[in-house]
C-alpha cells in the first residue's frame, strides 16, 4: 500500500494562504447548503499538500463527514474499468480494434436508427473496444437520453444499476437497442463502459469484480474500493443528496439500505464502485507515473501514454458534444477513459495541455496533470453533477494557488 506523506504546501510550490482560499470555497457550499460536505485531496509529486474534510455524511442525522469516508464514485469508476481493458491488451487477450462482437456474440450486427427516427439499418462499421472506450460506439443512456433510443432502453428496462441484476443478462439485452449513431461519427456519453466490463469478464474468465480486485486494487493497496461496501464499513460510508428547486438538499439514498451496501450482483464498469478520496489518489498516482513502476507495475509506461493520448480527431466539441455537466468541451478531447486537455486557452480554463480527468454524476470528480506532476480528487454526493460548476471552479483554485 502507498501511504502518502503531507508537507508543506511551499515545498511544492503552493501558496498556503491561497489554498486556503480552497477551504473557504468548500465551506461557501456546505455552510450555504448546497453541499452536504466535501473533501479535498491535492497531492504534487505523490506528496499531499492539501486535505480537508468539512459537512455531515449523514446530514439528517448529524454525523459528520471524516477524512476518507467511502462514498459513491459513479463515472469514476470508468477510468478504473478502462484500465483493466488496458491490462488485458497487455496480456494478448484483445486488440483495440476488435469488434464487440468477438467478445460478446450476442452484440454481433448491431443496428443503427434511421434519420426519421423509426426505421433502423444494421450499422456499416460495427463497434469496437476503441469505440467503447472513447464513448464513440453509438451506445447512449437511458436514464439521460429523451430520444426514441432511450425511450426503448427504458421500455426494456436495460439498467446496469440494479442492486441484484447480471451483467451479462443486461448486456445481451442491447441487441435489440438500435445505436444512436453510426459508431466512429460522433462522441456520446452513455453504456459503453459497462459493456466494457463485460468484456472484462469474458477475456479474462472471472468476474468484473474479482478481476479489478486481483490486478487494480489490491496490488495498489485500494482496500476501501469495492462494488458492494461491506457492512463493517458502513460507518463511514455517506449518504446521497440532491439539488432541490431553492438549491437545498434531499437525500435520495441512504446509507444502510443504499443500492451500493452490502450485497450487489451487478457489477457496473459504467458506475458501479465506492471508493475514497485515498484509495482514487492511489490509483491516480498510478496513471500519472506511467504504471506505478517498481517489480510489479498495473501497467506498462506506453500502455499509459496511449491512455493519455487524445484518440479523438478534434475536441469532443467538434464531435457534438458541445458541453458535458458543467463543463464546456472545446478544447477538450478524450483519451482511453478519460477527458484530455488540448488547448487550455480554448478551454478558457486554468490548467496544461495533457490533463486526464473524469467525475461522477454525485459531483465528483478527478484530474491528473502529468506536466505539472499534480493529482486532485474532490468528493461530496450531490445529484447531478451539472448542479454547481464544482470542478471548473475547483481548477481554478488549485492552479491560482501554484506559485512554483
Amino acid at each position: 500500500m502507498t501511504d502518502f506523506k503531507t508537507v508543506k504546501p511551499a515545498k511544492h510550490g503552493f501558496s498556503a494562504p491561497r489554498l486556503k482560499r480552497i477551504g473557504d470555497w468548500m465551506h461557501s457550499y456546505v455552510d450555504g447548503g448546497k453541499l452536504p460536505f466535501a473533501e479535498t485531496l491535492i497531492a504534487r509529486r505523490g506528496e499531499i499538500v492539501f486535505h480537508e474534510t468539512i459537512g455531515h455524511r449523514d446530514v439528517e442525522n448529524g454525523l459528520p463527514a471524516e477524512p476518507n469516508g467511502i462514498h459513491r464514485i459513479y463515472s469514476m469508476t470508468k477510468p478504473i474499468v478502462s484500465t483493466a481493458i488496458i491490462q488485458l491488451l497487455e496480456a494478448g487477450k484483445l486488440q483495440l480494434d476488435d469488434p464487440v462482437a468477438k467478445h460478446i456474440p450476442e452484440l454481433a450486427d448491431l443496428k443503427v436508427l434511421g434519420e426519421d427516427g423509426e426505421s433502423m439499418h444494421v450499422a456499416k462499421t460495427q463497434p469496437t473496444l476503441h469505440h467503447l472506450l472513447t464513448h464513440t460506439s453509438g451506445l447512449t443512456y437511458g436514464i439521460f437520453d429523451p430520444g426514441p433510443v432511450g425511450k426503448a432502453l427504458r421500455k426494456a428496462k436495460i439498467d446496469f444499476s440494479e442492486k441484484h441484476g447480471r451483467l451479462d443478462e443486461t448486456v445481451a439485452k442491447l441487441a435489440e437497442i438500435p445505436l444512436v449513431f453510426e459508431p466512429g461519427t460522433r462522441w456520446n456519453y452513455g453504456v459503453s463502459t459497462d459493456v466494457l466490463g463485460r468484456v472484462v469478464e469474458t477475456a479474462s474468465g472471472v468476474s468484473l469484480a474479482e478481476y479489478l480486485h486481483d490486478h487494480i486494487f489490491e496490488p495498489l493497496g485500494m482496500e476501501d474500493t469495492f462494488f458492494a461496501v461491506p457492512a463493517d464499513k458502513l460507518d463511514r460510508f455517506s449518504a446521497c443528496y440532491a439539488k432541490t428547486e431553492d438549491e437545498g438538499i434531499r437525500r435520495v439514498d441512504e446509507i444502510e439500505e443504499s443500492r451500493y451496501a452490502n450485497s450487489v450482483t451487478m457489477f457496473s464498469g459504467g458506475g458501479g464502485l465506492c471508493s475514497t478520496v485515498m484509495d482514487y489518489m492511489r490509483f491516480m498516482e498510478m496513471i500519472r507515473t506511467h504504471g506505478g513502476g517498481g517489480d510489479e507495475p498495473v501497467l506498462g509506461r506506453k500502455s499509459v501514454e496511449l491512455m493519455l493520448m487524445n484518440h479523438l480527431p478534434s475536441d469532443m466539441a467538434s464531435m457534438g458534444q458541445s458541453v458535458f455537466s458543467e463543463m464546456p468541451m472545446k478544447g477538450i478531447g478524450f483519451g482511453l477513459g478519460g477527458s484530455v486537455v488540448l488547448n487550455p486557452a480554448e478551454n478558457k480554463l486554468l490548467g496544461s495541455a495533457g490533463e486526464w480527468a473524469w467525475g461522477g454524476v454525485a459531483s465528483t470528480g478527478f484530474w491528473i496533470d502529468p506536466k505539472e506532476e499534480i493529482s486532485v480528487v474532490h468528493m461530496t454526493q450531490l445529484m447531478p453533477s451539472s448542479s454547481y460548476p464544482l470542478r471548473r471552479e475547483l481548477r481554478t483554485l488549485v492552479y491560482q494557488a501554484l506559485v512554483g
